[in-house]
């Protein structure tokens, strides 16, 4: 799982993050590795409840109580955040790492102005003063396609629709700089035209600041035009891994290949729209061996046995399945005969 040849920004290896409920111990993410590279981008892929954002969670040191990190290592910048006191991250968040929320009320305090918060977030990690500050906010707000910007600095939060404080959410995150962003599916409140807009100041941001940027979604359409790289992850592990056309062309994982024939666009008008059978298993009950086995077209044996990681042969693709698709497989993804 390797990136651009150069060392990477981070690289989380064998990520154990559960919940310790009354009900047992739930793995919302198990043996999970990957990298990320200065000005990449990688595209955290999978349904709800797959462990997406748990991770980045686990990488920003936001998993309370009953949850905790249980193994594995994050490094940033070759430095083990697992073990960063409180302290650090106060050095660390919004200033070298940041993290766009899917609900920007998670950013954005209700009774402070959008300057005084942007404001703030700038001079707690910079030596500024108020004027120059100010202006970097005000940049900020109009590269996210704020109008009028220095009038909307004066603004509350409230007075802002769903999607403009979303986009205010996503300019504070571009404040300082960072070397990565950890994006929740920061698009999904907002409208095609203005997603299309901050997926290109996103592409443009790693580009040219060599910002590294983990974005996590469901949508597969908005992976295949913004990132590097792909991990597609389900039930808490990554099933599949690689470079983002590679993948996305010819996926090996069923659970992959079912996603990509579940899009619309890839089915035939009038033809039913192509699902996975199924529902995604509990974490606290997991089938024995592979957790996609009771939905799987390509189930065999020795699935109810866990798969192991395993790269093909001369590829820099990982996968964990016993049964992958191969090209000679019809659209279906059922093995072929």
């Amino acid at each position: 799982m390797t990136g651009n040849g150069s060392h990477p920004v981070l690289e989380v290896s064998h990520l154990q993050t559960s919940f310790f409920t009354k009900a047992g111990e739930v793995k919302a993410v198990d043996d999970v590795s990957f990298q990320v590279h200065s000005g990449r981008v990688l595209g955290l892929v999978g349904e709800s409840g797959s462990g997406k954002t748990v991770t980045g969670f686990s990488i920003m040191g936001l998993v309370d109580p009953p949850g905790r990190v249980a193994g594995g290592e994050i490094r940033f910048q070759g430095e083990d955040l697992v073990q960063a006191t409180e302290q650090r991250w106060q050095q660390l968040r919004g200033n070298q790492i940041a993290m766009v929320f899917q609900d920007p009320m998670m950013t954005l305090n209700p009774v402070l102005r959008i300057d005084t918060q942007m404001i703030e977030a700038i001079r707690a990690h910079e030596r500024l003063d108020r004027s120059t500050a100010r202006r970097r906010a005000r940049d900020a707000l109009g590269q996210v396609g704020i109008p009028s910007p220095d009038e909307r600095l004066k603004a509350y939060p409230h007075q802002f629709s769903g999607g403009m404080r979303q986009r205010v959410s996503i300019a504070i995150a571009l404040l300082n700089r960072p070397e990565l962003i950890i994006a929740d599916e920061p698009t999904t409140a907002l409208d095609v035209t203005i997603q299309a807009q901050i997926l290109y100041e996103a592409q443009k941001l790693c580009r040219e600041t060599g910002t590294a940027l983990i974005w996590i979604t469901h949508d597969l359409s908005v992976i295949a035009g913004l990132a590097d790289e792909v991990a597609v992850m389900y039930a808490g592990r990554v099933v599949e891994y690689g470079e983002v056309d590679d993948v996305l062309d010819h996926s090996l994982h069923p659970y992959t290949h079912g996603l990509i024939g579940s899009v619309p666009s890839r089915n035939r008008r009038g033809v039913p729209l192509q699902q996975i059978p199924g529902m995604t298993p509990s974490l606290l009950n997991l089938p024995p061996g592979c957790a996609f086995s009771e939905r799987c077209p390509r189930v065999v044996e020795l699935c109810s046995t866990a798969p192991e990681v395993s790269q093909p042969e001369g590829s820099r693709r990982m996968i964990r399945c016993h049964s992958p698709v191969s090209p000679a497989d019809d659209s279906t993804g059922a093995p072929a005969s």
